[in-house]
């Protein structure tokens, strides 16, 4: 019984992110940047850092500018260890 609830736990744990795709041109796969906002250790300036994600993109949904909600996932290929949740706001 104490492992299948630990095993639960371990699963709801998944990261979360949002960010706008910035390429759209693969097939079900979305490159989605992560925007954070980092102070400098030395000089307490606040600077932005970004990543890019592979997002596993099933519906071919997300364009180029929309802002989307990844979710981690289990390893789909090389790259790719996110998945789109949902479309948070349409490019206009």
């Amino acid at each position: 019984m104490r492992e299948q609830t630990a095993q639960t736990e371990d699963r709801g744990r998944r990261k979360v992110r949002t960010g706008v795709v910035v390429s759209d041109a693969m097939d079900k796969t979305v490159l989605v940047r992560i925007d954070r906002k980092v102070t400098h250790p030395r000089y307490d300036k606040t600077v932005r850092r970004s990543s890019k994600l592979a997002a596993h993109d099933e519906q071919n949904d997300a364009h180029v500018g929309d802002t989307v909600r990844v979710m981690e996932t289990k390893p789909i290929s090389k790259s790719k260890r996110w998945r789109v949740v949902e479309i948070v706001e349409r490019a206009k």
